[in-house]
């Protein structure tokens, strides 16, 4: 698996929050939390990276991502009852346009922690 030691880290932190916050917050609590306890556990992260969506040479469009850790692990966080096939796309499309090999879509809408795990499978190795 890729990233796995970073990834077993990442969700590691994830459970921590989801443990002491609970349910019931929006998003911006949890990113907010996130960041705190990434940095303290010694990750590097970013914050709603600005980033660029291109087709053939010019921007189309611009997206934040909600964090990215050691700039190869990008996190999209949410707080619903159920995801939804939108929010999966979403991750998908987030790794296409930047490149980044590990994608995680964080739920922490519900008491327990819901996370789906991406690979980039628009990837292409030489």
């Amino acid at each position: 698996m890729i990233h796995q030691s970073l990834t077993e880290k990442i969700l590691k932190v994830c459970f921590e929050v989801s443990n002491e916050l609970g349910c019931g917050f929006l998003e911006s609590v949890y990113q907010k939390a996130l960041l705190i306890a990434l940095g303290e556990a010694g990750l590097k992260v970013q914050s709603q990276p600005p980033l660029k969506v291109m087709f053939r040479g010019q921007t189309v469009g611009d997206f934040f991502p909600d964090i990215v850790v050691e700039d190869v692990v990008l996190l999209k966080l949410k707080a619903v009852k159920s995801l939804m096939p939108e929010h999966l796309a979403q991750v998908m499309n987030y790794l296409k346009v930047t490149g980044l090999e590990v994608g995680f879509l964080i739920n922490f809408g519900n008491p327990k922690l819901e996370y789906r795990r991406f690979g980039n499978r628009f990837l292409i190795t030489m």
